[in-house]
Parts: C-alpha cells; structure tokens; sequence
C-alpha cells in the first residue's frame, strides 16, 4: 500500500442554510436557489466542496447533470405541494402549519418502498431487530448508527427518508450486538451488506467497531460496503487524516478469508474522470477488495445510451465490475426521475452492444420490487400482440429466483405494478407479482 498524495482536502458538507453562500460562488440565480431552498424541506440537501467545485459544471446549470444530481429541482414536488411551501415557509407564524405539510408530502412519497418497513425488518425471538433489513436469504443489510448520512446526498436517493431527521422513517443499529446475535440464528446468511446512509462518513475507528466483529463469523463468507464516497469524497481513500487506517481494515478483511465487495456507486462518467477519485479505486484495489459499480437509471441525469457506455467503459478501464443497471423506484420524486421500461429497455441494449465483453458483467434494466429484483430482458413480438420478457434475477422466495415471465408492452410502464402480467404466468409466480405476502425468510 503506498503513501496517498500530500496536498490535504478537508471535508465540509453544505447544506441549506448555505445556499446563498452557494449561490454567490457559482453565480446561482435567485430563482434557482428558491426552488431548491423550498424543496430541500421536504427533500434532503447536502453537498460539499468536491462535488460543487470538481463535479458540477456551472455553466450548464440547471441542466447539468450532476447538479440535477445533488440539488433539488422545481418539478420534485407537485406544483400545489411547492407553492403551499413557499407560503407557508414566508411566515414564522406558520411554521406548525409548515411541520404538518412537510410530514404530510413526505408520507405521500412512498418513504419505504418495497415493503421494506413492512417485510424487510427481520425479528428474533419474536421481536424486531433494530437497523437490520432481511430480504433474500443469504444477504442482510446492516445499517450502523453512525453511518446514516452521506457525503453528498442524491436527489433520487430511494432511501431518503434516512436522512430527514424522522426516528420512525430510519434504519440504524447502535452497535453490531443485534447483527451477531441473527446472524448466529441464521448460519444460512453469507453475505452482510453494510449499508446506509453511507459507512464510509465513518472515521475508521468507528467502522472498525461494526465490522470486525463480523471477521470471527464463519458462516459469513462475504462483507459488502455500500458507498458513494468514491465519487462524492473519494479523499477518504486517500488523504483524510485516517485514509491509510481504512485501507489497512479492508486488508484485514481479506487477510480473515473473507470477500470484500465494495458497492461503488457511480451515476455519471464524470465521476471516475477525476485524478482522486481515480486514485481512490486504485488503493482501494489494491487490499484485495473487489469494486462493484451500480446505479440506477435518470431521467436528466444518465438516460442516454452513451452516457452508460462511457460509464461502464470507465469503470473496466479503472478494474472495476459493471454490476447493475437499476429502474429507479417508485419513490421520492419518481415521477421527476422516471424512465418508462421500454426506453429503459432501449438504452440498456443500445448501451450493452457497445461495450467490450469484459464489462458486459452489467444486467439491467432492473427493479429492485417488492417479490425481488426483476429483470427486463427484452420485448417479444408475438400474435397476441407485444410483450416484456422478464426474469426474476432474485427473490424473497428462493424457489422463484431465475424464473421468467411476461408482461404486456406499455410505453408509459416505469415499474412493477404498472405492468399487466401475463395470463401464462405460473401461478406462484404470478401471486407473488401481484402482491401476496411474501415467504418469510426474516424471523428466528
């Protein structure tokens, strides 16, 4: 492992009540910064001087990609929604009013989609477990306490209801002692992802403490990191006062027998085009962890077959997988974000015929729903008329993973319960398409 450059950065989030500060640096206009002060009390904003200095190009703004990635746009919220807050927001008499609707839009945005409130939360001794999700059965997520922010925030996050201060919308562990007491009721879970928020915001020591632990778990073949942080702070591999002490962790990790599989979140080739975030992946490699790129596809951010060919091209060349193209989901601002399934469709196979067969790893376009991940592998001509080809990649149900189905064309379709399932669809399947309680896999 060698030494990271000598020039420090040091971090600084920034978040609303620096949006006029913003907007005198960049040359923000006042209408702008309005729309993402009014939408940022529903929706959450942070960014930092990485991404607003290396990241956004000023001179595209707003139609920038990665400024309609990190700043909330006009059209998130529904136009009545945003003009009841802009007058509600003006009157410190009405700032009760103000709490209500907040709390009021935010419900209306499918905050836990998925089922992962009422289905994900796994219970042991007949009680839930606390910052735990238990969907497929070999995978949990694990959601330590102090992990539960980001170094910058997506405006299409699907978890966002983690980072709007509302205790019952969040998933957080205080500690690994719920995480090792499941695990050892379940020897059949291989695989911990740990997730947020971000880990990563961690300092070393902190991590070490969610993590290690996990290290003495035999049954416990594979470690996941879900994280941003390579294309948002990628300093944190390289020169934060503690980037060695976290490589040196990994290596440990890998050194203990165990995988190491760090979750990179990429959304735009941008992100990869910087030297430290370059050096990032490179160090990060180089423990012996393995990088996987995943991410979903945006409207105004990636929905163009160029922009992910680019992106998959970038993260080969730099010795990371291509892993997932993702449907956004049905939540936050998805109709701001949504891409229909038949152009998704489009761009993905367009995108893949480009790509040289090392990074053709990626599978997409796919929703991550409530019976499991499901794939769009295709469209079919048939007599009957057009059809999607699905497949479901995973699921809750271990005995549906690989099994395909068909769904109706529609141009408009952008998720799961848009689409009418086909009449041949076996009936087990087809139950757990159409919303049937999920197996249980999640109690001990």
């Amino acid at each position: 492992m060698t030494a990271g450059p000598i020039v420090l950065e040091r971090f600084r989030a920034y978040g609303p009540r620096h949006l006029d500060d913003i907007a005198a640096r960049f040359g923000l206009r006042e209408e702008v910064r309005e729309t993402v002060r009014r939408v940022s009390l529903v929706l959450p904003f942070r960014v930092n001087e990485y991404v607003l200095s290396r990241l956004i190009d000023w001179d595209r703004v707003p139609d920038d990609p990665m400024f309609q990635l990190t700043f909330p746009q006009r059209g998130m919220l529904a136009a009545d929604d945003e003009q009841q807050l802009a007058k509600l927001s003006a009157d410190p008499g009405d700032r009760l009013l103000l709490r209500e609707l907040v709390g009021d839009i935010r419900a209306r945005l499918n905050p836990h989609p998925s089922g992962q409130q009422q289905y994900n939360v796994p219970r042991l001794d007949g009680r839930p477990v606390p910052g735990l999700q238990h969907k497929y059965r070999e995978t949990v997520l694990y959601f330590p306490g102090q992990g539960q922010t980001c170094h910058a925030y997506c405006t299409y996050c699907f978890r966002w209801a983690q980072f709007v201060g509302d205790a019952d919308l969040r998933f957080a562990a205080p500690d690994p002692t719920g995480l090792l007491a499941y695990l050892a009721a379940r020897p059949e879970v291989s695989d911990v992802l740990v997730t947020g928020g971000d880990p990563m915001v961690m300092t070393t020591e902190r991590l070490r403490r969610h993590v290690e632990p996990l290290l003495a778990v035999e049954s416990v073949d594979t470690v996941r990191i879900g994280t941003k942080s390579v294309a948002y702070w990628p300093h944190r591999f390289t020169t934060d006062h503690d980037a060695d002490d976290v490589l040196r962790l990994f290596e440990q990790v890998v050194k203990a027998g165990k995988q190491l599989a760090v979750m990179a979140h990429f959304s735009h080739p941008r992100e990869l085009e910087t030297a430290p975030a370059q050096e990032a992946l490179r160090r990060i490699r180089a423990t012996g962890a393995v990088v996987y790129c995943q991410a979903p596809l945006i409207a105004r951010v990636n929905d163009d077959a160029a922009t992910w060919s680019a992106l998959w091209k970038a993260e080969l060349a730099a010795g990371a997988v291509p892993y997932y193209l993702f449907v956004e989901r049905d939540t936050g601002p998805h109709a701001y974000f949504k891409v229909p399934l038949a152009r998704a469709t489009e761009i993905f196979r367009a995108a893949y015929r480009a790509l040289p067969g090392l990074a053709r790893t990626v599978r997409g376009p796919v929703m991550s729903a409530t019976p499991g991940k499901v794939v769009v592998d295709g469209v079919q001509e048939t007599p009957e008329g057009s059809f999607f080809q699905l497949r479901m990649l995973q699921a809750r149900d271990p005995a549906l993973v690989g099994r395909p189905f068909r769904a109706r064309y529609c141009l408009e379709a952008a998720w799961l319960d848009d689409l009418e399932i086909a009449p041949d669809c076996p009936p087990d399947l087809a139950a757990a398409l159409r919303g049937a309680p999920p197996v249980s896999g999640a109690t001990a």
